[in-house]
């Protein structure tokens, strides 16, 4: 049986598509999300994506995506150069840019020094890709080639201090060429250019909406799974309610929703479910308490990935075990898999990303699995998973809910996981959340949880020596959680933090707040 849902999907009816090439880059995911946000339907597709795929999809236009790599490199990423024969408007970005001048004629080489950083941009030609941007503008360089030689092809549209082809546009075929990225915030007048490519050269419409990728997924989603029965874990966390609710509208009755404590919940937590599904959802709920065997499975494991995988195996286990009671064909899983998740388990679509993350969402399924998966948020992102779960009518508290990855609390206490450490790690996350919401922080904060380091420590408390654990804080600021920025709490709130989780958990005389972002740092410390 087919595993997962395809890594591109037909885009709805009667919107304008504009297919990306993701060559690798660390940005592709922002180049999908900011042509979304501009009103497009962006669709990620892989450089060896079929021509006649392509062209199935009838795009307005193409983007191809930065990249590692040199094009001057055997072996390097390279697509299809009938792409240059589709008549759309085609936009090369960094990588993207010298691959489609090198296919059109144009030499490219290596650069004195890499290029990394803000840059000066004079522009010489403002008349389409490049209209109501200032003459002088700052852009987000991240290169060590550039075009070297137009061949009389192109002509030059804005040049900076070292690249005299900053952007280009062709003279006969409708390509254009920027070497950096219009799609990062430090260029402040990126979204103009992505904007004027888009309406003035693609002429597109602004016709993509959230409820279109509803309607659409929904039907998608009655068309695979026929008169078969679905199940789908729900969490409680915003993308398995958005799944729930999103499986819920296309199927109705043919849904099983199942819950399975693992033991390694936050407090209260299975209560917090049961309560909001009854009050949200008409399908069928399943409750299975299997925290016995997910602790058992954790005795004496103290390697991350390790934890992630027995998890995974455990829990699709328990799954099919539920599923057995089910009456009906039970033929398919449904999971809240979001598109970082694809990114950072090794499945990006170029091929290039290192596996950070292995969990039951996108990896440490066991190669047997008995159901076809379901992932109808896998090319979203978190912000817009929230879109559609207020289109969907969830209610807010339930919609901005903070992230709680798929392990639970087994990968936010390094080290062996015992009943002990989850006692007191759940009481640490209590009081966290409790101070954060009480300070109006936590819509302003994009993920906020506690940590149990594998140390201990020696402090005074009441006039005694003692040696405690040490509970470490992470917050973080981020848009797609692909990258992240500590989030900078007011110091008078996290000595409030401190204070108590010193003074009210039993075994904690440490406190600490980790300012690390990502990368270097992952979100979660495993």
């Amino acid at each position: 049986m087919a595993r997962s849902t395809p890594a591109t999907a037909e885009p709805p009816p009667h919107v304008d598509v504009i297919g990306i090439l993701d060559f690798g880059s660390q940005y592709a995911q922002l180049i999908a999300r900011r042509v979304r946000e501009a009103g497009a339907f962006s669709l990620l597709l892989t450089p060896q994506t079929p021509i006649e795929q392509i062209r199935r999809l009838k795009p307005k236009g193409l983007i191809l995506s930065g990249g590692p790599a040199s094009v001057t490199q055997p072996g390097a990423a390279r697509c299809d150069e009938r792409l240059f024969d589709l008549g759309v408007p085609i936009l090369g970005i960094c990588y993207g840019m010298q691959l489609g001048c090198q296919i059109l004629g144009c030499d490219v080489g290596r650069t004195a020094a890499r290029e990394f950083g803000r840059a000066r941009l004079t522009i010489h030609d403002r008349s389409d890709l490049l209209a109501d941007i200032p003459s002088n503008t700052t852009v987000w360089m991240s290169h060590g080639d550039q075009v070297t030689d137009l061949a009389d092809r192109f002509d030059s549209l804005a040049s900076t201090s070292t690249c005299p082809y900053a952007v280009a546009r062709h003279k006969t075929s409708p390509f254009y060429g920027v070497q950096f990225h219009p799609e990062v915030t430090h260029t402040p007048h990126g979204v103009e250019l992505l904007r004027n490519f888009l309406y003035k050269i693609c002429k597109c419409r602004g016709t993509w909406r959230m409820a279109d990728f509803m309607e659409t997924e929904c039907q998608r989603i009655r068309e695979r799974v026929g008169e078969a029965q679905v199940i789908c874990g729900l969490s409680g966390g915003v993308d398995s309610s958005v799944v729930a609710a999103l499986l819920d509208r296309a199927i109705g009755p043919r849904l099983s929703c199942i819950f399975v404590d693992t033991g390694l919940l936050r407090k209260s937590e299975r209560q917090l479910v049961e309560a909001a599904f009854r009050d949200h959802f008409q399908t069928e709920l399943r409750v299975v308490d299997a925290s016995a065997e997910f602790l058992a499975d954790l005795q004496g494991v103290t390697d991350p990935q390790e934890k992630r995988t027995k998890i995974g195996h455990r829990f699709i286990e328990v799954f099919e075990r539920a599923a057995t009671e089910i009456q009906g064909d039970v033929m398919f899983l449904a999971q809240g898999t979001l598109y970082p998740d694809v990114i950072e388990s090794g499945h990006g679509l170029a091929g290039a990303s290192a596996n950070i993350k292995v969990h039951h969402n996108v990896g440490g399924l066991p190669d047997n699995l008995s159901f076809e998966l379901i992932e109808p948020l896998r090319n979203l992102f978190k912000d817009e998973v929230r879109q559609l779960g207020e289109v969907l009518g969830l209610p807010a508290h339930i919609v901005w809910r903070h992230p709680f990855p798929g392990p639970g609390l087994a990968v936010r206490i390094l080290g062996e996981v015992t009943i002990q450490r989850l006692d007191l790690l759940r009481e640490c996350d209590e009081i966290l959340l409790e101070e954060i919401i009480a300070n109006n922080l936590y819509r302003s904060i994009d993920q906020v949880f506690a940590v149990l380091l594998p140390i201990r420590s020696v402090g005074v408390m009441g006039d005694k020596r003692s040696y405690d654990s040490v509970v470490a804080i992470r917050a973080v600021d981020t848009q797609d959680f692909m990258t992240a920025d500590w989030a900078r709490i007011p110091y008078d709130v996290l000595a409030g933090i401190s204070n108590r989780l010193i003074n009210e958990v039993p075994g904690v005389n440490r406190v600490v707040y980790d300012i690390s972002s990502k990368p270097p740092a992952t979100i979660e410390w495993e």
